[in-house]
């Protein structure tokens, strides 16, 4: 690694570790929740990314691992059941039971491709949804629509509690907490892919994402490798599921719609399927800036004396459009993997 990757890899991790205390400062806690929400996203990019840029295998369907790694911790840290496990436990107890999804998702699906592959995966997230909205009767499970409240917080021994402390005369509230709870997964996560990605395991995903004709005539075992795929990037789904969980106190199926599993598949591609930084960026971008552009109602105001268009409405209007001039003009992503980045260029 040369000098400038170094002061580049330095500044980066400044800036994330001092971005809570200055968003706090300059914005308030709300901003602090929304980096919190910003990083599960984040977390959720990588899981779809080893599906989609290193496997090369379209998920419409991965918010049903978020959902079973948030009903996982929900129902084992609520009145629901009466139990109280320790977070230590229900993370990989659900990242555990959101892989074994991932299986029995990617063991139908074994022979489909493309479009074909889009609908099943889809369909599989919808049946998830459903099931849990309805899994009330005859025996409440799940608590139906209504959800399940009363979840018990995050917390790691004594330092992740829900109350504000200081520290060097510094005031730390929960979300800062939180927020640092979120990196260190998120780190974890960003290695662990790396890893991969430089692995035999990811060389022959790649060799599947290019051709799987030509992979499996090389003696790879197509089949395996692509279920692998699967349960890993369910697994990531499942851990961000139990913190999503744990951090808001409350779960619904409604939090685990199809729009949620869009939104993700568009942070990947938006940033650059296949490279980490590019899906990290995307993810970022994709939650944060939403919630940016909710203050258009009090820019019309300044500019026209009255709001003309609902903010929501306009919120959306603005996003779908950058949504749509960046594919144009930049398809291959912000940030693509450098293979990627060759095969647009090539073709044009």
């Amino acid at each position: 690694m040369n000098a400038r990757s170094r002061f580049i890899n330095w500044g980066a991790a400044v800036l994330v570790l001092a971005l809570p205390f200055a968003t706090h400062a300059l914005l308030g806690q709300g901003w602090v929740r929304i980096l919190d929400f910003a990083l599960l996203y984040v977390l959720l990019a990588l899981g779809l990314n080893i599906v989609v840029g290193y496997a090369g295998l379209l998920d419409l369907g991965y918010v049903a691992f978020f959902a079973v790694g948030a009903y996982c911790y929900a129902l084992f840290a609520s009145p629901q059941f009466d139990l109280h496990w320790p977070l230590w436990v229900l993370l990989p107890m659900g990242a555990l039971l959101a892989a074994c999804f991932g299986v029995l998702l990617g063991t139908p699906t074994l022979g489909l491709r493309g479009d074909y592959l889009a609908i099943v995966t889809l369909g599989f997230g919808e049946i998830i949804r459903i099931f849990l909205n309805n899994l009330n009767a005859p025996v409440n499970i799940t608590n139906g629509p209504q959800g399940v409240s009363l979840i018990d917080p995050l917390h790691v021994g004594p330092w992740f509690l829900e109350k504000t402390y200081h520290v060097g005369g510094i005031e730390i509230p929960l979300v800062i907490n939180i927020y640092f709870l979120f990196l260190v997964a998120v780190g974890l996560a960003i290695r662990l892919s790396q890893r991969l990605e430089g692995s035999r395991i990811g060389r022959a995903w790649a060799a599947i994402r290019e051709d799987e004709l030509a992979a499996a005539s090389m003696g790879l075992n197509t089949r395996n490798l692509k279920l692998l795929a699967f349960a890993m990037g369910a697994t990531f789904g499942g851990v961000s599921g139990g913190l999503f969980a744990g951090f808001q106190g409350f779960v619904s199926p409604e939090s685990f719609t199809l729009q949620e599993s869009v939104m993700i598949l568009c942070m990947v591609v938006l940033g650059g399927m296949g490279n980490i930084a590019g899906v990290v960026l995307g993810a970022v971008l994709l939650s944060v800036l939403p919630e940016a552009l909710r203050g258009l109602g009090g820019l019309q105001e300044f500019l026209f004396g009255k709001v003309w268009v609902d903010p929501s409405n306009l919120r959306l209007l603005v996003f779908g459009i950058a949504l749509v001039l960046m594919m144009l003009l930049r398809p291959e992503g912000l940030l693509p993997a450098r293979a990627r980045q060759r095969e647009f260029h090539e073709s044009q």
